[in-house]
């Protein structure tokens, strides 16, 4: 029986991707007491990294902002895997980090990573209001223009 997020996930048209494999010495997540932390997630789509370049660069605000919602969408996914696929577990989004590739200059990280915030309110409502740290970085893994890592509670 699918539950209330998986519900609402359907009635928004989204599909979760299949967790991504870590690319490191490293685990998805971690799961200690009542929070799940999520590891850094960046932009894949196809299996294969998308969004590459650096925002205010070589890809738009706009584009960043879609970039951190494939993070996020890679975030429940892994949330997903680690709640044994049942997202109603999540009680709440306690902090999103959103890391961006940027030029020196840039200074709209905030609204790039509002790509990810805006989507764990629309999927969680309430409970995905969240803290959140939006940082400008020289580069990020494979290229890639946004990275987004996630604190959950859980029950």
């Amino acid at each position: 029986m699918a539950g209330a997020i998986d519900n609402r996930l359907s009635e928004l048209g989204i599909e979760l991707p299949p967790a991504n494999a870590p690319a490191g010495n490293y685990v998805p997540f971690v799961q200690t007491g009542n929070l799940l932390f999520i590891s850094g997630q960046i932009p894949v789509v196809d299996g294969r990294p998308a969004f590459i370049g650096t925002v205010g660069g070589d890809l738009s605000v706009e584009d960043g902002a879609a970039a951190a919602r494939t993070c996020g969408l890679a975030i429940m996914a892994q949330a997903r895997e680690a709640l044994g696929g049942d997202l109603d577990r999540v009680v709440r989004c306690v902090k999103l980090s959103g890391f961006v590739a940027c030029t020196p200059d840039f200074g709209d990280q905030p609204k790039v990573v509002n790509g990810a915030s805006d989507l764990m309110v629309e999927v969680f409502g309430e409970a995905g209001r969240h803290a959140r740290a939006a940082v400008g970085m020289a580069s990020l893994p494979l290229g890639v223009a946004v990275e987004v890592e996630a604190i959950f509670e859980v029950n």
